[in-house]
């Protein structure tokens, strides 16, 4: 075989495994403990005093068996790799639940509430990512948001005033060795020191601190890490930056040139510095005259940056051009990749350049064989992880000279195929977004009116108690969703077991006394998926999951092409449910920005003509709720900020225009008495974006916000809100007290005839038992206040 010249690179892959085996032990491992805390009788935190520890025999025998899985997992990600002859494979890039979780335990950035109770390293670390209330251990998690604009979710890093970093294990370089000992040499990545830090926040305790002023205490532990990884062998290291592609002050660019100079002064190890998820030209600053060994850029999201990275390598450093996508499903246009890296060879020389991935195909499902039930006329349009490997393979090869004529010829086909299709066009739904006016887009009365309407038929008392959708989603109704697949039950059978779930919700949800109930959402098996199987346009895969965050996985549907609906989604069963009881139950339905976001888009239009399509799709769908008597209707967008452009400017002005301008779309067809509800989750909002909505309740993600300031930047929002009281993504069930404690922060802030109370989000994966006592708590906690404030 003739070593190629121009080389091949992957920046990460999928570590979920090819039949989501990551997902089935990890969950294994957290429900089966049952001897955990036996023998346990108290732990000062310091283990030489302990008066008794339990028998962590159990213990560390399953952690054995889930350390092997991980092995097993990583394993097979490399082979695959290597039999298609990538050049640049990736190590460290497994996690058993979160990259930027695993370097903050690597870096002892571990709050001192997770280290007492002599819990394991693996302990630690999922406690610090979902908590943990277990025996004697009770301990809330740490703040998930998004990963830029990206629907994965990172584990923030809290940083104190007393954050003393030093290397806790070697993860990196156990892995890099694991990768070695099978024959297969690694390229170890690893998150950036100042990436690290500005992704981070500062506890509670740390008001002021600016986590960025830790570098000088961090680059010593940081090379201590490189310089192990070149003691066991390894040439280079990738090191992501990828808050290059943000907004950043000069004093943030200012410390690339301080802490790189540094890092290369203590430590031999190459560094191939990488960014992805947009442009790094309004940064050129930062990285220009940087002493490391290369650069990757992501040219998929945006290939004008090109001569402004060139402009700054100097006559050694590499280029990793970034063209096949990590983020989308599309087979790559391999004439357009191949002119890219063909422009880059002309600037540098092919022995500088390198074909790769855009970023980490950790966004993308990991194998399209798996895919039997697919159109094969639509999977010859797709390409998942382990195609996109054999793409950059195969244009690494064409870069370098060799014959891939075969290649090239099928991949044009296949785009041409597409580009003509019936399934991509639709006349019908392109002259109805050609028809929209601004009347369309704008509720009928002011939200003042519509409030005073509302309450005259709701007659909601103070301290409005809710949730926001869904409830669990027990073994029984899985079950029973995969007879009906499998035609073992009729849909007849179905339904009636689908009404007495709703029937189970609608009665506990009266007897805790919430106020306005939902249906509980058991018919659905996902927010999007439910609604795109019912809309013409999309597709849907048996195995194309993608993680969103520790063990949560999801299976993106695909619109391939121009969106209608067919017939009503959700009426019959929210009819159903607000026949059985007398209080108001809330039509569930997913925003457009939403239903878009998380799914696979189309890359041959734009988002906002998709955006549109499916707000016309949700306005008819709103409308017939309305029409079949359900008169509060909430329409989440938990994505509508993740889809925000990561640069300030006309593209981000442009977005939040049409993004609120879908969601009124969708929503402003109904009577002033009917109320318009959404929902916000993992991030970190505008009030002013909230405003353009024109919704009439809004429910917001907020139990792991501790910072006062968040709730202030909400004084002045005009209409109805509810801030979120208990994390959903963790087993652990607050106090009454808790609850009361929270409650009162925010009415330091926030008028009380304006203040719902709801968990954070849906309550879909959680158990029955913890989410009975989190909401019996949460009720009664609203009752407290209710009593307080009508005095």
């Amino acid at each position: 075989m003739t070593e190629k010249i121009v080389k091949s690179a992957v920046l990460g892959f999928p570590r979920i495994g090819g039949n989501r085996e990551l997902k089935k032990h990890t969950e294994k491992f957290w429900s089966d403990r049952s001897d955990r805390w036996v023998g346990y009788e108290g732990d000062s935190g310091n283990k030489e005093e302990n008066t008794a520890a339990p028998d962590l025999s159990g213990e560390l025998e399953r952690e054995k068996n889930l350390i092997q899985v991980g092995k097993e997992i990583r394993e097979k990600n490399w082979k695959l790799q290597k039999e298609a002859e990538v050049d640049i494979i990736a190590s460290n890039d497994f996690s058993f639940y979160d990259q930027v979780l695993d370097l903050s335990v690597l870096f002892n950035v571990i709050p001192d509430r997770y280290k007492k109770f002599g819990l394991t390293p693996l302990e630690t670390m999922f406690a610090m990512g979902r908590g943990l209330q277990e025996g004697p251990v009770d301990v809330t998690a740490l703040e998930m948001v998004k990963w830029f604009d990206s629907n994965y979710h990172y584990v923030r890093p809290t940083f104190s005033n007393s954050t003393e970093f030093k290397l806790n294990g070697q993860k990196p370089v156990d892995e890099y060795l694991e990768a070695k000992e099978l024959g297969i040499e690694t390229r170890p990545v690893l998150l950036g020191p100042i990436s690290f830090l500005y992704l981070g926040k500062a506890d509670r305790d740390s008001t002021g601190l600016n986590p960025l002023s830790l570098l000088p205490k961090l680059l010593p532990v940081y090379a201590e890490i490189l310089n192990k990884l070149a003691a066991a062998g390894a040439k280079s290291v990738q090191v992501d930056e990828p808050i290059l592609v943000l907004d950043l002050e000069d004093d943030v660019q200012n410390t690339f040139k301080v802490a790189y100079d540094q890092l290369a002064a203590e430590t031999e190890v190459e560094i191939v510095l990488a960014t992805y998820f947009g442009t790094v030209s309004p940064n050129l600053k930062a990285i220009k005259n940087l002493p490391v060994s290369g650069f990757h850029f992501d040219f998929v999201r945006n290939p004008e940056q090109f001569d402004d990275v060139i402009s700054i390598l100097n006559d050694k450093q590499s280029l990793s051009v970034g063209v096949v996508d990590g983020r989308n499903v599309w087979k790559n246009n391999f004439a357009n990749s191949s002119e890219l890296v063909n422009k880059a060879i002309e600037k540098l020389g092919a022995d500088r350049v390198v074909v790769s991935t855009s970023s980490s195909l950790l966004h993308t499902p990991v194998d399209l064989d798996n895919e039997k039930k697919l159109d094969p006329e639509i999977k010859n349009w797709l390409s998942f992880a382990k195609q996109k490997v054999t793409e950059v393979v195969t244009l690494a090869k064409h870069a370098s000279g060799e014959d891939v004529s075969v290649e090239f010829e099928a991949n044009a086909k296949a785009l041409a195929s597409r580009s003509s299709s019936s399934i991509t066009n639709n006349p019908e739904v392109q002259d109805r977004i050609s028809g929209i006016t601004e009347s369309q887009s704008t509720r009928s009365a002011p939200f003042e009116v519509r409030s005073k309407e509302q309450q005259e038929i709701f007659k909601l008392p103070l301290f409005p108690s809710t949730t926001i959708g869904s409830f669990p989603q027990t073994k029984e109704i899985r079950i029973n969703r995969n007879k009906l697949v499998k035609g073992a039950i009729s849909e007849k059978e179905y339904e009636g077991f689908i009404q007495s779930e709703i029937e189970k919700v609608i009665r506990f949800q009266e007897e805790i006394g919430l106020d306005v109930l939902v249906h509980g959402e058991p018919e659905r098996n996902d927010m999007v998926q439910y609604f795109g199987e019912k809309i013409n346009g999309y597709v849907f895969t048996v195995n194309g999951w993608v993680q969103s965050y520790g063990s949560r996985y999801v299976r993106p549907p695909i619109i391939v092409g121009d969106l209608s609906r067919p017939a009503a989604m959700s009426v019959k069963e929210s009819v159903y449910a607000q026949s059985i009881t007398t209080k108001p139950v809330k039509g569930m339905l997913t925003g457009p920005v939403t239903c878009l976001r998380w799914s696979f888009p189309r890359v041959d239009i734009d988002q906002r003509a998709q955006a549109l399509q499916l707000a016309l799709v949700l306005r008819d769908e709103v409308n017939d709720l309305e029409a079949a008597g359900i008169k509060i209707i909430q329409v989440d967008e938990p994505a509508i900020r993740e889809g925000l452009p990561l640069r300030s400017g006309k593209e981000r002005s442009d977005y939040l225009q049409w993004a609120a301008q879908a969601f009124r779309l969708a929503t402003s067809g109904v009577a002033n008495q009917t109320q318009i509800h959404s929902h916000f989750c993992y991030s970190d909002l505008d009030p002013n974006h909230i405003k353009a909505l024109d919704a009439d309740v809004v429910s917001i993600e907020f139990s792991k916000k501790d910072d006062p300031g968040y709730i202030k930047e909400f004084q002045t929002y005009p209409n109805h809100i509810g801030l979120g009281l208990f994390d959903i993504h963790s087993p652990r069930v607050p106090s009454k007290e808790e609850f009361i404690e929270k409650i009162e922060t925010i009415m330091k802030y926030y008028p009380a005839e304006k203040f719902w109370v709801n968990p954070d989000c849906g309550l879909k994966t959680r158990g029955w038992q913890e989410t009975k006592e989190s909401l019996t708590n949460m009720v009664a906690a609203a009752k407290v206040f209710r009593e307080r404030y009508e005095k």
